[in-house]
């Protein structure tokens, strides 16, 4: 906490994986309140770095390899560039993002694996683990798929069904095979080194649930409840051929764990950082450790990790971990294998320039407590309806006004009323506000609280009525927009943290070289005769069709999802020949089709039957215009009984349609054309 007066500040956030894009989720849990904190910590001039890289190591990369043809390096490089430069473009303040493929890397993970070893620290144990006789390796979790015990998706992986979200080990799989070459598996002794985390379960319990109850509880509630259920040694290396190497004789074939070695990239880039003096970062104790992190990496930074620094025994310990939980997207859990997101690369080509739009809208619904959600409506209505209508709007006012009576020149103010005191006096203690909100992590609560100052500015204008004034009393206005461009200074300031893009935006426009965060809730930031640059707008209205086009993305990812994970219905019982014989299944030809009055799912049928021309009614009103089956021939069941609608109509048969994956249907049709009447046999 601040008042353990810590001299500096080491912020870390969660190393991102590089098989892939970064998503709204992964911003809204870690990077965007990460960020938040260090540019809060930066105004107020404490002296903080700020260190995340790409995790590089793992399955799921030789995974994605293999099914590309190219080799993990090649992956891991193509998105390191994509993940760092998205976050560059955001606005994201990194001091430096570098990778677990570094040579440093390698160097300081070997290290700090070897002196664990060299103290006896790790436990080693024979398991049976998957092997492909094939393909003559083993396999890690993420190499074998088989049938969900649960849910019964056909590909589940060995630690995971993503489909329905279980968590799973490899032998429950139902018909496992491996991932490399197709083959069943079998069992087979390994050898492995464990990290005995039931040995640091009294320190643990003694470390954070008594000395730690100021951390979130979400956060706390994880550690609890792991430790409740009694911690258990946890394999520090792994069986294959991408990694770091054990640094051990006799560990060929063997890499470190990717959950042991992804952590030490926080010390490793700070030593590519700061090669003399990275030690005063992570070995003095008047350093203050955060690391920012999702959900579902609690588990590795609150109790993993701090049990390997203080088995190394050399290193701070995190003072918090600020972890929120997940983000939804539209009512549906986020899932990169199902391209169920919203890729920040993308976003940036979508919507240019709009970067702080996003990072308010993920503040605003921050999953800071409890898992919330993202919907592409909300966006628009809190870019209209609060960016726009109500920080831009007072901004605008406030300078354009300026401008149109006192040529963009700050005027001096008058006698101040009671209502212009009332108003001073509301934003004066914003500083303490926002700090004391910042201080503990509400980031959510910190902008709302920033965003009250436009609240009071807009309502300040709204009731002063200057424009009225004009034409009597140029002294009251003078003192009004005074007391406006004061709160408008202000918001450059509050702001900043949150939305860099827009405060440097006003900056410009307030001619503002630099502000200190120091003289946020000063009321003379802008002194009388002060030159303002040229107003614009700070924000812009985001219309319909823009969210209407990122809607149909998402609708067409879900159709594509379906698709690819249809599986049809089970056959129905058997049934004897002579029952479908029974069935008279003819071709008609449809000489007629019409809509059915207020009957929206119906459609009218006149068939051309070979004999006598019939009636048919089918619900398909919803898949077909009328237009588009005239002419056709269709499949229809001829013997059976009519059937009586409550409008009167009488139906003689039933068209024959498929239904797809989708719930759409497709009327059935002929490769070529025969006589109506022909019997389908």
């Amino acid at each position: 906490m601040e008042s353990k007066n810590f001299k500096r500040t080491l912020v870390t956030a969660a190393l991102p994986y590089a098989n892939g894009g970064v998503h709204i989720g992964h911003l809204a849990g870690v990077y965007v309140p990460a960020d938040i904190y260090v540019r809060y910590l930066r105004l107020k001039k404490k002296d903080v770095l700020f260190i995340c890289g790409s995790d590089e190591h793992g399955v799921p990369i030789t995974l994605r390899a293999k099914k590309e043809g190219c080799t993990p390096q090649d992956v891991c490089d193509r998105f390191h560039a994509l993940i760092k430069k998205s976050f560059a473009d955001f606005g994201i303040s990194f001091d430096i993002y570098s990778r677990t493929t570094s040579k440093i890397h390698a160097e300081t993970a070997s290290a700090f694996f070897r002196t664990l070893y060299d103290k006896g620290v790790f436990v080693e144990k024979e398991s049976e683990q998957y092997y492909d006789e094939e393909a003559k390796t083993f396999l890690a979790d993420r190499y074998i798929t088989g049938e969900c015990p649960h849910c019964h998706f056909p590909k589940a992986y060995g630690d995971q069904c993503e489909h329905c979200g279980s968590t799973l080990s490899p032998n429950e799989l139902i018909n496992p095979k491996s991932a490399v070459s197709g083959s069943k598996p079998v069992l087979k002794k390994t050898k492995h080194w464990y990290l005995p985390l039931d040995k640091y379960q009294p320190w643990l319990e003694k470390w954070i649930l008594e000395e730690h109850k100021e951390w979130r509880p979400n956060v706390y509630g994880q550690c609890k409840s792991w430790i409740d259920m009694g911690l258990q040694p946890r394999a520090v290396s792994r069986d294959l051929d991408w990694g770091i190497p054990v640094p051990v004789e006799g560990a060929e074939g063997k890499v470190l764990y990717v959950w042991f070695d992804a952590p030490i990239g926080y010390i490793s880039n700070t030593k590519e950082l700061l090669p003399d003096t990275w030690e005063k970062w992570w070995k003095d104790p008047e350093t203050r450790l955060v690391h920012f992190i999702g959900k579902d990496n609690i588990v590795f930074h609150c109790i993993v990790f701090p049990a390997m620094l203080k088995a190394e025994g050399s290193y701070i310990l995190p003072d918090n971990v600020p972890s929120n939980e997940f983000l939804n997207l539209e009512g549906d859990k986020i899932s990169t294998s199902r391209n169920w997101a919203v890729w920040l690369h993308e976003y940036l080509v979508d919507f240019p320039g709009k970067q702080d739009v996003l990072r308010y809208v993920l503040t605003a619904n921050a999953p800071e407590t409890k898992d919330n959600d993202f919907t592409w409506k909300d966006f628009q209505a809190r870019n209209n309806n609060e960016l726009v209508a109500v920080y831009g709007n007072f901004v605008n006012r406030a300078l354009q006004l300026t401008k149109k009576y006192f040529d963009s020149v700050v005027p001096a103010a008058g006698e101040l009323n009671d209502y212009d005191r009332e108003t001073l006096k509301e934003f004066a203690d914003v500083k303490a506000e926002v700090e004391k909100l910042l201080d503990v992590f509400k980031f959510r609560d910190a902008q709302k609280e920033a965003m009250n100052l436009a609240r009071i500015g807009n309502k300040y204008l709204a009731d002063t009525e200057p424009w009225k004034l004009a034409k009597t009393d140029m002294e009251r206005v003078a003192t009004i927009l005074h007391i406006s461009l004061q709160l408008v200074a202000n918001l450059a300031i509050a702001f900043e943290p949150f939305l860099p893009f827009s405060s440097e935006k006003l900056r410009k426009m307030l001619n503002m070289d630099s502000f200190d965060w120091a003289e946020l809730g000063h009321t003379d930031l802008l002194p009388a005769g002060h030159q303002l640059g040229t107003p614009e707008l700070l924000f812009e209205k985001i219309e319909d069709d823009v969210i209407q086009a990122q809607v149909d993305k998402l609708l067409a990812t879900k159709k594509a999802n379906e698709a690819a994970t249809y599986k049809a219905n089970p056959i129905k019982p058997t049934i004897a020949f002579e029952d479908f014989e029974k069935l008279d299944i003819r071709v008609g030809t449809v000489l007629e089709c019409e809509a059915v009055p207020k009957m929206k799912k119906l459609l009218k049928f006149k068939i051309a039957d070979g004999l006598e021309n019939r009636t048919i009614v089918s619900g398909i009103a919803q898949h077909y215009k009328p237009e588009e089956l005239v002419g056709k021939q269709v499949l229809f069941i001829a013997n059976l009984a009519p059937r009586q609608f409550k409008n009167g109509l009488v139906s003689e048969g039933m068209i024959l349609s498929a239904e797809n994956y989708d719930g759409s249907l497709a009327v059935t049709s002929l490769l070529k054309e025969v006589k109506p009447g022909s019997e389908v046999k």
